[in-house]
């Protein structure tokens, strides 16, 4: 397996059906008003780095980390084809979030995810993230769980 992630533009098939996958799943679990999803455009705002991970080629995952303009970036976007899973992908992604965080030498990432989806929760603890108060433009949401990692630079 040759996994490669690097910043991609989201408008391209393969993400498009990624992203479609990812806004069937959170709707299958939640109500519209729980879903914070970013569509296309907004993926590619300034402000915005967007990353693809792919294996042999084929697009399997990807994420966006969201500058909030105050030292802070949010992760959004965060997905991985279920045909994909096991293969160490969302950790990858992750790591590479957190390297780009660290080198743009933000202060804090954050995170807005929902209360039914034990994975994704157990991956942000096991980088470190906490529960927060909503956060931005977020309300508090029973739905949604609200994470950040404070970042240290040496």
């Amino acid at each position: 397996m040759s996994l490669r992630i690097a910043v991609e533009s989201p408008r391209q098939d393969g993400v498009i059906r990624l992203l479609e996958m990812s806004d069937a799943y959170a709707e299958s679990l939640y109500p519209p008003q729980s879903n914070h999803m970013l569509d296309l455009a907004s993926l590619e705002k300034p402000g915005v780095t967007f990353w693809v991970a792919r294996i042999e080629g084929d697009i399997i995952g990807c994420c966006a980390l969201v500058e909030a303009g105050d030292g802070t970036a949010e992760i959004k976007r965060m997905f991985v084809d279920p045909a994909a899973r096991g293969r160490s992908v969302a950790r990858k992604l992750m790591e590479t979030i957190e390297a780009a965080a660290f080198e743009k030498r933000l202060a804090a990432i954050r995170l807005e995810t929902g209360i039914y989806q034990p994975e994704a929760i157990g991956l942000y603890k096991r980088f470190g993230y906490v529960e927060i108060p909503a956060f931005g433009s977020y309300l508090p949401d029973p739905l949604s769980l609200f994470m950040e990692k404070r970042l240290t630079q040496a």
